[in-house]
């Protein structure tokens, strides 16, 4: 299994950030062909109780490597890559996992 990591920083506005993720972004994302799961999460917190550094985590999981690069490198996975400049104001980290 591959998956896609997106780690976000904290936004300018959080409440737009929200709006659009919820009602833009994951229907985009919902699109992406072969995409075997796909999860959010706001991060609440730090193990120490420290400030966090990420806003929210999304994390698509794709067969394998193959797949994951087929899958967004075509129009779906660029349209929903495409759509991070317009939330994802405080900035956007994307790591690709093979999962063992």
């Amino acid at each position: 299994m591959v998956k896609l990591t997106v780690l976000y920083g904290h936004p300018e506005d959080p409440q737009a950030f929200d709006d659009h993720y919820k009602n833009t972004h994951t229907p985009l994302v919902d699109k992406i062909p072969n995409l075997k799961n796909f999860e959010y999460a706001k991060v609440v917190g730090t193990p120490d109780g420290g400030e966090p550094e990420q806003y929210a985590v999304a994390e698509l999981w794709f067969d394998d490597m193959e797949t994951f690069e087929a899958s967004m490198g075509g129009d779906e996975g660029q349209t929903a890559a495409g759509d991070l400049p317009n939330f994802a104001s405080g900035g956007a980290t994307m790591l690709v996992c093979e999962v063992e």
